[in-house]
């Protein structure tokens, strides 16, 4: 998604460099070698006419090199990042066999699809600068890769939402073998929809013929882009509603329960500064990106695109703190693998998925 991003950057360089190869021969250039030498066939006593004749041997070839844009160590740095922390959120879940309720499921189903987001810029990198870009099975793959991860990060963090709000509406039922099946139905279908997205560009669905129809992001073609975009927005706007109503449903609760009807105001206020939180954390990452998408093409400076996707992949960093390291049973895992032993001031409460 991201891959021709830096080739744009460097076009203007690259243009300069091939103009001294059909330049006529310049007497005065430094580079320009030049020697006596006489004519063999003269062997009368005549006077030896020599001529001062260029020396044509080739010099030194200097290879050209990309330079390395700042947005794209940026994006590099970023994905190191959200691979590393993916990364322990999958093996501590993987290695604890008590974290395996649907909200734990939908964690790591969140972590991987983040692992693989990370992946997917740091290879953008590696593609950009020490793999020749140009060949179309490499820039299908990267795109390929990252409109796959990205997607299922989003729609996972949607399906979190969706667990969220089952668990307080449906609260006596939540707990049964009905809904551990809806959650692994859910998760599939997130990765067969997000696999089949990433495949339409090598499937034909891109702008390798036709650049004129090329979105910000090569080789995905303008309406694919505003596609994905207006989905989000969906998504968006379908996550806002899903949180009003946890809202609504917490409040509620509080209501209901007179005698502890102080802690459970507090504790519901905080409840919705989080959601709060949440909620503009993620709409500020892939706003701007999305309505991006929508107004611009492959025309516009590529510097507005590398500004709205870094806040897109940031997305991905903030996650994991979000969705994982904030959950007390992956704390206590956490502990318990780095140094053996649980903090006293941890709270020992199972956490549930109306917990926020």
């Amino acid at each position: 998604m991201i891959l021709s991003l830096a080739a744009a950057a460097a076009m203007s360089s690259g243009s300069g460099s091939s103009l001294n190869s059909s330049s006529p021969l310049d007497p005065f250039d430094s580079s320009t070698s030049w020697s006596l030498s006489e004519d063999p066939s003269n062997s009368s006593s005549e006077p030896v006419v020599r001529t001062l004749t260029p020396d044509l041997q080739p010099a030194t070839t200097a290879v050209a090199v990309q330079d390395v844009s700042p947005w794209d160590i940026a994006l590099c740095v970023t994905g190191t990042l959200i691979s590393c922390e993916n990364a322990l959120v999958i093996a501590v879940l993987f290695y604890t066999p008590t974290l395996r309720a649907p909200m734990f499921i939908l964690i790591g189903s969140l972590a991987v699809a983040d692992l693989l987001a990370g992946l997917g810029l740091i290879l953008n990198f590696v593609f950009t600068y020490l793999v020749d870009s140009s060949v179309e099975f490499v820039t299908l793959l990267s795109v390929g890769l990252l409109i796959s991860a990205f997607s299922a990060s989003v729609l996972n963090i949607l399906a979190i939402t969706v667990d969220r709000y089952l668990s307080l509406y449906n609260a006596l039922t939540y707990h049964t073998e009905r809904t551990v099946t809806f959650t692994y139905v859910m998760v599939v279908f997130i990765w067969v929809s997000c696999l089949t997205l990433g495949l339409l560009p090598a499937l034909g669905w891109n702008c390798l013929r036709d650049e004129s129809t090329c979105s910000i992001c090569r080789p995905v073609t303008k309406n694919n882009a505003v596609a994905l975009a207006v989905t989000f927005l969906l998504v968006f706007a379908l996550m806002m509603q899903l949180y009003l109503q946890i809202c609504k449903i917490a409040f509620r609760h509080a209501q209901q329960i007179a005698v502890q009807h102080q802690f459970v105001a507090i504790s519901t206020t905080k409840g919705v500064s989080t959601l709060s939180a949440i909620l503009c954390a993620f709409g500020a990452c892939w706003l701007p990106f999305a309505m991006y998408s929508i107004v611009a093409d492959s025309s516009y400076p590529v510097i507005y695109t590398y500004a709205t996707v870094l806040p897109a992949t940031c997305c991905s960093v903030i996650n994991p703190i979000i969705y994982a390291f904030r959950n007390p049973d992956i704390q206590k895992s956490l502990w318990m693998a780095c140094c053996g032993c649980v903090p006293s001031n941890l709270s020992l409460r199972p956490r549930t998925s109306s917990d926020v």
